[in-house]
């Protein structure tokens, strides 16, 4: 397969760096600074464009300039997406399993980078196992009231909306009789968003609690919001994931950096082997980039998962004991913070886990791939 980039795609790629560089960097707020990618047509992008609604997306694109403007976007050290998840999980959902309606209603705001959404879909006891969902929507007269908790829902304090994963058949079990509910953050007393304090000081994730929130719109029919909620878990590992690959790089040569030239060759060969297995994960996924391929997603997951850990473990062991503390309070520094490659230590212990949890990839692959008997519940 030829992994090359046709002379139309390193246009593109060209313009996106281009106008990248005119725009970095930025102290915008993440908010204002969406609101700028939109007036710069790059939310949105290669999105269909009906003759009816041309406000959908953007500019056109094929699927390799998108990647090439997630790339370049990653390789630019832009902030990090507060649009992310409305634009790359629930749009492309939309597209798939809405309604026209819900298409018109919800993807120019996107587009625009006026509305940010969050997803709601892991509780306490339903993580990788979503089919253990336990929030349960009641139908009411304008469409559904929620009432449940969820938990580790990234921007949920900034989001405007959140698609969440309830169970609205009463007594229903497992993948039976759920649905996927569109629901407005901005209910008082109805949705409480508490952040989620880390040891670092961070507080990447939130619970959100409902309470009878409203929820005016159902993604495709109700009762199949297993169907739906799976797609979109694919779309969550498309082309999102060549772009991560490209913070992989970043990541990877700070650690070289950070080495220098290690005369250790015990050392030298696994960060030899950390690079050639990133330009494998890549080819890949390029290899598999829109193909539909059963198990793809899950066979990258568990390709990054641990390579992304081990990465972490090589960033603190070369530094020995210095990487198990902070900078003491008389250097000037916060014994509480942590630098980038303890960041990267800690926070990959969960590479493994979210998003889906290794033992949930492997048993998508033995299933749905290999053709194995279903495992006893």
């Amino acid at each position: 397969m030829d992994f090359r980039f046709p002379p139309e795609d390193l246009d593109f790629r060209r313009t996106a760096a281009a106008w990248l560089d005119a725009h970095l960097p930025t102290r915008l707020p993440p908010r204002e600074w969406e609101r700028e990618l939109g007036g710069g047509g790059w939310v949105g992008i290669g999105w269909p464009r009906p003759a009816h609604r041309p406000d959908y997306g953007n500019r056109t694109a094929t699927l390799t300039q998108q990647v090439a403007w997630a790339e370049e976007y990653a390789r630019s050290g832009a902030p990090a997406r507060a649009g992310h998840i409305g634009e790359n999980l629930l749009a492309p959902t939309l597209v798939a399993y809405g309604t026209r309606e819900q298409c018109d209603r919800f993807l120019p705001p996107i587009a625009r980078g006026e509305e940010l959404w969050c997803q709601g879909y892991s509780e306490p006891g339903a993580g990788s196992d979503l089919a253990g969902v336990r929030t349960v929507a009641e139908r009411d007269g304008r469409g559904h009231r929620v009432t449940g908790q969820k938990v580790w829902t990234s921007l949920a304090a900034d989001a405007d909306r959140c698609f969440v994963l309830a169970r609205t058949e009463p007594g229903s079990r497992r993948h039976r009789g759920l649905s996927l509910l569109l629901v407005p953050m901005d209910q008082p007393g109805r949705v409480e968003v508490r952040p989620i304090r880390q040891m670092s000081g961070d507080s990447e994730f939130n619970e959100v609690f409902f309470d009878g929130a409203h929820a005016d719109e159902v993604v495709g029919r109700e009762g199949e919001g297993w169907r739906v909620a799976m797609g979109l878990l694919d779309l969550e590992r498309g082309v999102s994931t060549l772009a991560q690959q490209v913070g992989f790089e970043v990541e990877l040569a700070d650690v070289v950096r950070g080495l220098g030239a290690p005369r250790d060759p015990v050392l030298r060969e696994r960060l030899v082997r950390q690079w050639c297995e990133l330009r494998v994960m890549r080819w890949n996924a390029l290899r598999t980039l829109g193909s539909g391929e059963p198990g793809a997603a899950s066979v990258a997951k568990l390709l990054w998962g641990r390579w992304h850990q081990r990465l972490g473990e090589l960033a603190v062991e070369v530094r020995g004991a210095a990487a198990t503390v902070g900078p003491a309070p008389w250097q000037g520094g916060d014994a509480y913070r942590i630098d980038d490659a303890q960041r990267l230590f800690l926070f990959s212990r969960a590479d493994t886990v979210y998003g889906g949890s290794d033992e949930i990839q492997r048993d998508i692959i033995a299933e749905r791939v290999l053709g194995l008997p279903r495992e006893a519940r």
